[in-house]
């Protein structure tokens, strides 16, 4: 089964026809079309390395879901000083489902 891992975000993902990730936040909406041209490697009998990236290869998926990640809570204390700081995060995020590798 081929595979690819391929860079979004400022981060690299293995990914394989009919797999899930969630990457970085991208444009668009549930049902579009996305296209990562930024393939680092193919892999399956005969793996192809990039330099750094795979030439003519791309891989497609759909866009399945928008949405924001569990709330983290960042608290900043310095002891001795009597500073606290206390303030939450939620980073957003894109479902891609994987519909084709090529390459």
């Amino acid at each position: 089964m081929a595979y690819a891992v391929i860079r979004t975000g400022g981060k690299q993902y293995r990914v394989a026809e009919g797999d899930t990730v969630q990457v970085e936040l991208l444009a668009g909406n549930p049902g579009d079309k996305v296209k990562f041209d930024d393939v680092l490697m193919i892999g399956g009998d005969a793996p192809k390395f990039g330099t750094p990236k795979v030439a003519g290869a791309a891989v497609e998926g759909e866009i399945v879901q928008q949405g924001r990640g569990p709330k983290l809570i960042v608290f900043k204390f310095r002891k001795r000083k009597r500073s606290r700081r206390k303030n939450g995060h939620r980073q957003s995020f894109t479902a891609v489902k994987i519909t084709g590798v090529k390459g």
